[in-house]
């Protein structure tokens, strides 16, 4: 097949981290800030996002971030236009911005919709019109805010026999496996602690993703500390074999981040007890997107979704027992996601 097109939904800034490495864009306008103040969830228009994927600062035409061939972004829109032409701007003019929701989904190959600060409460509405046509869809992360939405998103597509998908980023940049992969020389991983993300669906949805990812799926039951600016959330696996007994703590707001940097430690009887990562953050998480973006071209070509999503499905579930177990004070079962992701 020829190119991929896309219609892009959604100029967030994940919208345009993934749009520069699947698309001919313009590098200058790409590090230029606009010439007016965006709301948060266009942070990319305040420039500088042009870093972490032109690391030879002192080259701008050099992109170091990995770039995955084979897409066409022809179609854009977002609900605020005027964000929409800036972002065909800096994919070089081509792609049409499209007034309404319903014609991005036209003569299109698939439909990807990014969302970086949201917390998923509209992907269902924004998903569900190229679904209905038989469109390919990725939805970024969140798969959407609570599980009974998933579970529709998951019932249309296979309604009309077309693949959906949703990834994390955290659940695929490679620091996060090379950390899974280095449990083995804790022996055995007894506690766990992830820094950072908040308690907002948009970041804590990442943090729960890379505690499935590293430590395995299963979580059965979710408990909430809450201080007056502090949450911590703890993930219980009920005493599963080959998994943390003592849990995983994910201590949400841990302040203001370098670069939106994560971290992980693990804790065990080997490797002198402890394992700790590096920061995970920006200069990391072009690679992440890179390999979803693989993931979603194969999807495309295969017409079956690629990669874990049966643990993004099941960190919406863990994130609605978060949501409950802070707003109570009291431990939350998370709901059972068993075969959900098998459904096509």
């Amino acid at each position: 097949m020829g190119k991929i097109r896309v219609g892009l939904i959604r100029c967030d800034t994940h919208g345009m981290y993934y749009g520069p490495q699947m698309a001919k864009h313009d590098p200058a306008l790409f590090d230029l800030p606009t010439p007016w103040e965006p709301d948060p969830r266009h942070s990319w228009m305040r420039g500088g996002n042009h870093y972490y994927f032109y690391t030879n600062y002192g080259d701008p035409r050099q992109m170091t971030a990995p770039v995955v061939e084979g897409f066409e972004v022809v179609k854009l829109w977002d609900e605020q236009r005027s964000v929409a032409e800036v972002a065909s701007r800096v994919l070089c003019g081509k792609p049409q911005v499209c007034d309404s929701l319903e014609e991005v989904s036209d003569d299109v190959d698939l439909v990807f919709i990014g969302d970086c600060n949201g917390d998923g409460s509209d992907h269902l509405e924004l998903a569900s019109p190229g679904l209905k046509k038989g469109v390919t869809t990725f939805v970024d992360k969140p798969f959407a805010h609570r599980l009974d939405d998933v579970k529709q998103l998951l019932e249309l597509a296979a309604g009309h026999n077309v693949p959906v998908m949703s990834l994390s980023i955290l659940q695929m940049v490679p620091g996060i496996r090379h950390f899974a992969r280095r449990l083995e020389e804790l022996g055995h991983a007894q506690f766990g602690t992830i820094q950072g993300g908040g308690t907002h669906r948009a970041g804590l949805i990442h943090t729960t993703c890379m505690a499935l990812t590293v430590f395995g799926s299963g979580v059965s039951t979710v408990r909430a500390v809450t201080g007056p600016s502090h949450t911590s959330v703890h993930l219980d696996w009920d005493q599963q074999p080959d998994r943390p007994e003592h849990g995983v703590m994910i201590n949400c707001d841990a302040g203001t981040a370098w670069h939106c940097s994560m971290h992980l430690s693990a804790y065990g009887p080997g490797a002198r007890g402890a394992i700790h990562s590096p920061g995970i953050g920006d200069w990391e998480f072009p690679e992440g997107s890179a390999e979803i973006l693989r993931l979603v071209k194969k999807m495309v070509e295969t017409g079956k979704r690629q990669g874990p999503v049966d643990q993004m499905i099941e960190a919406v579930a863990i994130a609605d027992a978060a949501d409950q177990a802070i707003a109570t004070g009291q431990p939350c079962e998370v709901q059972s996601t068993a075969g959900l992701a098998r459904t096509e």
